[in-house]
């Protein structure tokens, strides 16, 4: 026992001497920034100027210190760590006090990075297609070649995979499943044609119950219902705040774009149902409120409002944020972001399992064409949009099937127009700055042209 206490006072210390760490080099990288800026010698933006969103200094401690915890704890023996797809039921995890991992995220940071070429060359050098989902190719090629830009995942303890956001997933966590020969946990979501069906929901209920008495054996530690009620009402706390925060890009002008939602979506992916998630998403509230009264737009002098479809081309985040600003153009709503905050129309405050499987058995990606276009035309309204840019994402076949369809229904039912982004969320091998800046360009000339038409 002993042995056991003095290893979790070396590990806390450990990790209060990492987070001070990363602190000193985040407030040193400000001051060079800073610096830089007084001097002169930072590089002219010839876009429309953009203002820093303050709150998202304290979204990278946020997310460093988990990453530090995470790291730490792989160590500790008394520890679970589990990896869990984005679409999963994290709550069950936090209230047995497991600490989640998202390879989903640690691939989206690889290919922020631009790491996820040379990790994805690595995946194909071992057979895996060049056709597979490039969050795959490239958690798996850190793995093998123990190149990341956070020094790698912690090693879990057993996985965690809910289908809900595709089919790749099953097949990614059976292959780290052999890689790490660790437990696998499966939640089966069926995909829904039309409205949430009552027996799928319960068919979802009985998985999670299923998997509450998983993760108990696995922990060794019973499962304690008091707590996993309080962690839900977080979660639905923090989901709310982030609802709202996204709502509010429906003022004019918006207070922040899409670009920005992509990032700050982190904590809410992977921190939902804590309290610093919750402390997160009412200081980010409150910086936009803030901006809304003042005036404060993402984009200055903001003409145009468009869409979001798909994830975001995280190696291109500040390139067509700088692209479509040149055109004062603010990407204001995504379906990206959104379907992080899914609320399901049934809920049941007497039934709290049932309420969390219908919300996690759905969603925009897990639902069919007709709901995805009434989703569209909601959103076209609520924020005023003049049209939507459809990311079709070579990596995401389940979020890119139908968008050829999607985008005719807009225009001719609605006359709302889009413009198709061929390319891939991670692999820079599918993109090229010259022709989707092209694109980009013929498409905001013919908005232009249709406002000045509709003015005549």
């Amino acid at each position: 026992m002993s042995n056991r206490m003095a290893k979790k006072v070396t590990n806390w210390t450990k990790e209060m001497a990492l987070y001070s760490l990363l602190r000193a080099t985040l407030a040193k990288r400000k001051l060079d920034q800073k610096i830089s800026k007084a001097l002169g010698s930072g590089k002219k933006s010839t876009g429309a100027k953009r203002i820093p969103i303050k709150t998202g200094d304290k979204m990278k401690l946020l997310m460093g210190r988990y990453y530090i915890r995470a790291k730490v704890a792989e160590k500790d023996p008394d520890q679970k760590i589990a990896w869990i797809t984005s679409g999963g039921p994290v709550e069950i995890l936090h209230a047995a006090g497991v600490i989640p991992i998202y390879p989903e995220n640690h691939a989206a940071m690889i290919g922020t990075m631009r790491m996820a070429d040379s990790c994805c060359a690595t995946a194909e050098d071992q057979g895996y297609s060049r056709d597979l989902c490039s969050y795959a190719r490239s958690d798996i090629g850190s793995i093998l070649s123990k190149k990341s830009p956070i020094g790698g995942s912690p090693r879990p303890d057993f996985l965690v995979c809910c289908n809900n956001i595709c089919g790749t997933v099953t097949k990614w966590y059976q292959e780290l499943q052999r890689m790490f020969d660790v437990p696998l946990i499966m939640i089966d979501a069926p995909y829904q044609y039309g409205e949430d069906r009552p027996e799928a929901i319960d068919y979802v209920k009985a998985q999670l119950q299923e998997m509450i008495d998983q993760v108990s054996q696995i922990t060794g530690r019973p499962f304690v219902w008091g707590k996993f009620e309080d962690t839900v009402r977080r979660s639905e706390q923090a989901l709310q705040l982030w609802r709202d925060v996204q709502d509010m890009l429906a003022h004019r002008p918006a207070p922040m774009n899409s670009f920005d939602t992509f990032i700050h979506l982190a904590p809410i992916v992977t921190l939902r149902g804590t309290q610093e998630c919750i402390g997160y998403y009412k200081m980010l509230q409150a910086e936009m409120e803030g901006r809304v009264r003042n005036g404060v737009a993402a984009v200055e002098g903001e003409k145009y409002r468009l869409g979001w479809d798909n994830l975001a081309i995280w190696y291109k985040i500040q390139f067509l944020a700088k692209k479509f600003g040149e055109h004062n153009a603010a990407l204001v709503v995504s379906t990206y972001a959104k379907s992080f905050s899914y609320q399901a129309p049934y809920r049941d405050e007497s039934d709290i399992l049932r309420s969390m499987a219908a919300n996690y058995i759905a969603g925009y990606i897990n639902h069919g064409l007709d709901y995805r276009e009434r989703e569209l035309l909601e959103m076209a309204e609520k924020f005023h949009l003049d049209g939507f840019v459809m990311h079709s994402n070579r990596s995401c076949r389940a979020y890119s099937f139908g968008q050829y369809e999607l985008a005719r229904r807009l225009e001719e039912k609605h006359g709302l127009p889009t413009i198709m982004i061929e390319a891939d969320q991670s692999d820079t091998r599918s993109w090229s700055d010259e022709q989707v800046g092209t694109r980009i360009d013929a498409f905001m000339e013919s908005l232009a042209a249709r406002k000045s038409n509709a003015i005549k």
